[in-house]
């Protein structure tokens, strides 16, 4: 075997036997489905530009195959779990197959969409394997609670990762796309077979770098004023932005006012709009106001 640590990482049968001894039995409740092929997770470790110095943080890390793999090649690694059977195993798990790695993993037992801090330094990474069902409120919350996260690689539902790197025009394009690109920049980095998962999703999987912005938008709106008006354009995805927007603005000519001060055409539609487009709008509502 080439690989450096030939037995730390987790393969098929050694997955299969640590569910056995907990009676772990993935859920479609937690969107679970875990890594089973030890290429897969070294890949994902390799694409998200994983470095020495880095501290990582991780969103359900499960039975620990993606967490071992960063462990080789990060710092430090932090692993948010919601689960509590799992939560207790894989310290022990970490211990047994990394011992030398063991003092750099911290473990955080709770939901991700809780957590507003973690222990140790700072994380300069966020790597996951995504539950499905809470993908994008959980990548945006982490992202959002973490600023000190410069990138981000993620394995989400292939239409997930779909949503988050398209862009404006495209037909996918919506607010997951927006919200997304206030942060960073965004794109898809790769596809992930069903065959290396246990069990097999009926779905593929997608690969998504974020890249956090060295410089934010530059507007006088909030995030919140912002993203206030991307949840109205896209409510109502056929409406023109005049009518979509008129709910948010009070009125359609006030929304259209906004509009027009924004130099955004009023027949256009949310879909076509790029988040510097949207914080135009949050703030000509403000100034007009």
């Amino acid at each position: 075997m080439t690989s450096p640590l030939p037995d730390a990482l987790l393969g098929p049968a050694d997955i299969r036997e640590l569910a056995a001894a907990l009676g772990v039995r993935p859920t479609k409740q937690r969107g679970q489905n875990f890594v089973i092929d030890a290429n897969t997770v070294r890949r994902i470790v390799r694409t998200a530009g994983v470095r020495p110095d880095d501290v990582v943080v991780e969103v359900g890390p499960g039975l620990g195959s993606l967490t071992l793999a960063l462990l080789e090649a990060a710092d430090r690694v932090t692993a948010v779990e919601i689960d509590d059977t799992l939560a207790a195993a894989l310290p022990a798990t970490i211990a047994a197959r990394m011992p030398g790695r063991a003092d750099r993993f911290a473990l955080v037992h709770s939901d991700a969409m809780h957590v507003t801090e973690l222990p140790g330094p700072a994380p300069t990474a966020l790597v996951a394997n995504l539950p499905y069902n809470v993908a994008v409120p959980v990548l945006l919350h982490m992202l959002d609670t973490f600023p000190s996260i410069e990138r981000t690689l993620v394995m989400v539902q292939s239409e997930v990762a779909d949503r988050l790197a398209a862009a404006p025009g495209s037909k996918v394009y919506g607010v997951p796309s927006v919200k997304a690109n206030w942060y960073a920049e965004v794109k898809r980095a790769g596809a992930i077979g069903r065959n290396v998962f246990w069990p097999a999703p009926n779905v593929d999987s997608g690969l998504v770098s974020l890249v956090r912005r060295t410089e934010p938008i530059r507007t006088t709106a909030s995030k919140k004023e912002v993203f206030a008006v991307v949840d109205a354009a896209f409510a109502q995805r056929r409406k023109t932005l005049r009518a979509a927007l008129a709910g948010w603005a009070g009125s359609a000519p006030a929304a259209e006012a906004a509009l027009v001060a924004a130099g955004v055409p009023p027949q256009a539609r949310g879909e076509s709009l790029t988040v510097e487009e949207f914080a135009r709008i949050a703030e000509c509502k403000e100034s007009g106001e």
